[in-house]
Order: C-alpha cells, then structure tokens, then sequence
C-alpha cells in the first residue's frame, strides 16, 4: 500500500524452506534454501487488481458446491455411529441449519485409512442414507499416510500402492516407513501421476462402501510423528544438513516430517515439501470428480499458491480461548488474498475447552467465515450448539438462518471468485485504499463489497466499536442509518453487528435448516440506497453441484438495479434448467426518504410497509419469476 491507497505485490514463486524477514524500511527479506528465483510483480493499482492479478498466475479459486457454503459440525471423539447421529437429531429437533456432518479418525479401524471401525461405526453407511434422505452431507477424513504394518494382502491401500510403486522412497531407494496415527506408516508421492491413479482407485472403492460427498486432507505437511523415518536420516547428506538453516520448527528440515533427502518424481523432497500437500489435494480433487461426477469438496491443512484450485483450507489446532477467536479473523483475511477464499477456523477452538459465551459469540462470528465447521479435539468438552442452554441455541440458530438467508449473495461471490479471482472476505481497506484507518482494522472484515460485519471478541462485552468509512451505512436489521467513523453499537448476546454499504443490491433468500430446502424458496432483495438514490448487485445462480456450469452456460446471471425510485433487473444469462421455479417474493429498498403513495410491481400494484423512523421500504407480496426482468416503482 503506496500513501496514495495505490497497492502493488510481489510474489515469489520458489517450493523451498525459506525465511522471510520484514525489514525496518519497509522491506522484506527473502531467503530460500534452494530452487529458482521466479519472481512476479502485480501493479493493481487496487488491492482487490493485485490479488486478481495474483491468482491470474497461481490459478483462480474453484467453484464450491453450493451445500458446503451451509454449517458443518464435527468432533473427534464421538466414538459411535449412533453418537455422531444423535447430535445430527437433536440439531434437527432444534431447527438449527446443518448441512454437512463429519467424523475424525475414530472412525476408522486402527486408524487406517479407507476402514470402518465395525465395532463401533458400522451403522455409519445407515448413518449416511439418513443424512442423504433429509438433503444433508457428509464428509470423510483421509490423512496421506498408510498404514505399512499390516499382514501381506490383508490392507489393499497398502498392497496396491507397493505393487503400483506409489510411495516415496529414501536417500538409497528403499521404502522410506515413518509414524503417524496407525503406526508404521508409508508416504504416498502425490507427485506420480501413477499415485493418482492408486488414490482415485482406493477412494472410489471406499465410496461403494460409504456415499461419502467430500474428503479432508489432514496431517498433509507431511506430518510424521518421528524425525525423517523410523530409521532415522542420513547424518552426511547436504539436503539434510544445508549450509544455511531457515527458522524451522525442530531446529532441522526433517523434525515433525520426513527426511528431505527422501525421493519424489518431481525431485528431491527437500525441493518440494511445501507442495506435498498440494499434490494431495491435487489428486483428491480429481478422484471426487471421478468418483461422484459432481462438484467436488477438499479440505486441506496444508497448501502452497494455488492449492485455491482444488482445496477449502481451516486454519488448523487452534484452542478454545478470546485471543485465538480475535487471530482467526486475519487469518481468514490473509488466505482470500492468497488465493484460497473457502476458509474459516475451528469454531469455539479445537483444543481445551470453551465456555459459552465464548461458544456463542464464535458462532456468531463462525457464521461469517467462508467455510463454516464447529470441530473439537477427543479431549474437549461437546460444544455442537445442542449442549448449551436454550439461550445460546436460540442464539446460535439466528445467526445460522441469517447466514443461510445470505447465501445467494456469498455464493455469488464466490463466483466471481472463480472467474476473476476477487476475494470473498476481504479487510475494509480493499474497499477503502484511501482511508488510512483501516490498514490496520482486523476486528471488522466485509463480504465483498456490501456487507460489513463486526464481531464481539472481548469477553463479557454487550457493545463493540466499530470504525465506518466515509459513506452511507446501513444497520443490516433495521434499515438504520449509521453515521462515518467510530462508533460504538449495542451488541447482545444473541446479535452480531451487520451493516450495508450504500449503493448495493444483495440477494437473499428465505432460509431453512438445509440449502436443500432453502433453494426451494422464495428469493429477497436488499437495496441500500446511495446518497443519489441508486444502487445495484448480481445474481449468479446454478444448480450448486454440477461441474462446469459456466462454461456450459447452464445458469442464471442477473444483475439488479435501483435508482429513480425503481429497481430493474437485467438477465445476462438464461440457462439454468431450473430457472423457472425462481420466484422473488420480497424487496427491502434502504434509505427511501419520504412514504410512497404506492408500489407497482411488473405493472401490478402489490403490499408495502413504511418505517418512518429508519426510512425504510418493505415490499411484499409479490411472486415475480426472476429469468425475465422485472420492475418495481415505488411512487414519491
């Protein structure tokens, strides 16, 4: 960021450990143990041009399916089947949205991965169809490593990838065995194409067993529970002992991981470590399209540029306190400009416990990350929304049906996303360069344009703060006018701070406790009124899980328009099957100055409500299809 608000980057495109040390003046250090110096530069001018520039060159992020924009719960340590299916019961005899649930690696047996524990899990394909029949999903883990120990042919993960030449191999071209959670375990090289075809192989034959939608890729660093190997690595190697050692965790390349002297189809894995989980999500990523022909869903704890092609991510093990509540927040922000905008953090933290006003106000501000999981460790206390007081749950379920009412909106930004590599969630100074205080605003962020959310991160606190740029703003809620600069908001324990930025147009929709149900309902229009009265939006709409819809033209683009006490809607592109069904049936139009005398909607005159207090318009009523334009007036 120039003073000017003019924004640059630069971005060096090198797989080798490296330090990165910002100097006093300001300037970044770079040095990185290897590799080639592949340096790019992006000349914005904005900081929303840089990072579109960025993933012009890393590759733009993919297009989710539409389910996996809804709330996920998870936990390591629900044990059982019928475990894991009680908290989806209750979640639905509370009526709090879900859409997707998971389990961790007690599923499995021994911790092997493409097993079931029959012990205790094999009601989980029952489990499934269930999730299934009520428009839900599920998602299964899968960590890299496989298991090396068990008896010949008894472990076809194993036994294909040793007859396939699959995994990696040492400095002397023997197996290289490591440790993880099954114990003796082997490293497949994501690298080989012929590891692909293996991966593919192993996870469509687990499908048949269990209708799995989506596959997270944890512990993919690599994570190795010994250094190098069980054997240890070689004390002489140039690769394992570098003449300069970058700041790693460990004090030596091969702690926590395998030895870098280690042997991978593209090169040495001291060359490409950092792309091990990149090549694995890589190859997951295409197994699911495969597998399911549909959209597919990874999420991957470790990535490289361009991993926003193929993965969600999580920010990883956090716990369960106000400060890493607060961190998730640029965390978030920081992976949209890397090119990975699918993102969110464990909500209520992974490790320890939470509490529950700390529980609830991260659901509060969970609801607006990207990717949405509440996920605890084996050793944390439950803390799905069914375990805490009727409060909390009431609490949590309104800000979940805000966030599904909103959808229709973060699903097209993530659309844009795709083609044009815009972030999703993005700091206030994307919107606003100028204005040096927000260079350093981490406690509000935006989605896209319009929306500007500020959370509660302070324990005990029922108002927060919040810094408003130079403009018109809107409370979400009320259609309240919120004057510029600081400003101090009422914050209950049941509300999160929403505002609407002058001169845009969100598309809602009516939620329900999946998005199976909700994309049968009614859509709403947001209008926030600029100063001159005017204000526009897009729509991009689809069917949500088929693959290349865009470029088949198979669905619906509308862009929306207000001014002169009008909203028009302009169809850019009519192709999705469906689009028959999708009825508008209610507008809300911010800042409307005086009462109207009356509305016309496509030429019919239809039911209003004035506040005159806030200056809002609500127009009801209506059942307008939304694939041919549409015009609403309101008379002054």
């Amino acid at each position: 960021m120039e003073n000017s608000g003019h924004s640059h980057g630069v971005f060096l495109k090198n797989s080798n450990a490296m330090d990165i040390v910002l100097q006093p003046a300001p300037a970044l250090t770079y040095r990185t143990i290897g590799g080639i110096l592949d340096f790019y530069i992006f000349l914005g001018p904005t900081p929303d041009l840089v990072i579109q520039q960025y993933t012009e060159v890393i590759g733009r992020p993919f297009m989710p399916p539409y389910w996996s924009l809804g709330f996920h719960l998870c936990k390591y340590g629900y044990g059982t089947a019928d475990a894991t299916f009680s908290i989806v019961e209750k979640m639905r005899e509370l009526a709090i949205p879900q859409d997707v649930q998971w389990n961790d690696i007690d599923s499995m047996d021994k911790f092997k991965d493409f097993t079931i524990d029959l012990d205790n899990f094999a009601l989980l394909p029952d489990m499934i169809d269930n999730i299934h029949r009520n428009g839900q999903h599920y998602v299964i883990m899968l960590d890299p490593a496989i298991s090396s120990s068990q008896p010949k042919f008894t472990y076809a993960p194993f036994d294909d990838g040793m007859a396939m030449d699959v995994f990696i191999k040492n400095a002397t071209d023997q197996l290289l065995i490591g440790k993880v959670w099954p114990g003796n375990t082997a490293f497949p090289d994501f690298t080989n194409p012929v590891t692909h075809e293996w991966w593919a192989k192993q996870i469509s034959k687990f499908h048949k067993l269990i209708k799995f939608d989506g596959i997270w890729n944890d512990m993919n660093e690599p994570s190795n529970f010994v250094f190098g190997s069980i054997d240890g690595c070689p004390g002489n190697n140039t690769y394992e002992n570098p003449p300069y050692l970058p700041s790693v965790e460990g004090g030596a390349l091969a702690s926590n991981s395998i030895c870098v002297s280690a042997k991978q189809n593209w090169s040495v894995h001291y060359n490409v470590h950092n792309l091990y989980g990149y090549s694995e999500t890589m190859a997951t990523h295409n197994a699911l399209i495969q597998v399911r022909s549909k959209r597919p869903f990874v999420l991957s704890r470790s990535t490289f540029p361009g991993s926003g092609q193929h993965t969600a991510h999580w920010t990883g093990d956090i716990t369960s306190t106000w400060d890493q509540m607060y961190h998730t927040i640029p965390a978030m922000l920081n992976f949209n400009m890397f090119g990975i905008p699918l993102v969110g953090a464990d909500i209520c933290g992974f490790g320890g416990n939470t509490t529950e006003p700390l529980c609830q106000r991260w659901q509060q501000l969970g609801a607006f990350y990207p990717f949405a999981r509440n996920h605890a460790s084996i050793a944390s206390m439950p803390q799905d929304p069914t375990v805490f007081s009727k409060a909390m749950q009431d609490s949590t379920r309104k800000v979940l049906l805000t966030r599904y009412r909103l959808l229709p909106y973060l699903y097209t930004l993530f659309h844009r996303a795709n083609r044009h590599g815009s972030t999703v969630a993005r700091p206030v100074f994307f919107e606003y360069p100028s204005d040096v205080m927000t260079y350093a605003l981490d406690t509000q962020f935006m989605w896209g344009e319009a929306l500007m959310i500020t959370p509660v991160l302070n324990e005990n606190a029922t108002s927060v703060t919040a810094y408003f740029p130079q403009d018109i703003w809107y409370d979400y809620y009320t259609g309240s006018v919120v004057k510029s600069g600081l400003q101090k908001l009422d914050a209950p324990m049941d509300t999160i701070n929403l505002h609407v930025r002058g001169g845009y147009i969100i598309p809602m929709q009516y939620p329900e406790t999946t998005t199976t149900e909700s994309r049968k309902n009614k859509f709403l229009l947001l209008a926030a009124l600029s100063l001159t009265g005017e204000a526009h939006g897009m729509l991009f709409w689809d069917d949500g899980d088929s693959l290349d819809t865009f470029q088949n033209k198979e669905y619906e683009a509308m862009k929306f328009t207000a001014s002169n006490n009008t909203i028009v809607s302009e169809i850019e592109n009519d192709g999705y099957p469906g689009a028959s069904t999708m009825m508008l049936g209610q507008a809300f139009v911010y800042g409307v100055k005086s009462k109207p005398n009356q509305v016309i909607a496509n030429g019919v005159i239809v039911q209003y409500r004035y506040d005159v207090i806030n200056k809002c318009l609500n127009i009801s009523g209506m059942a307008l299809p939304m694939n041919a334009s549409f015009n609403i007036a309101w008379s002054p």
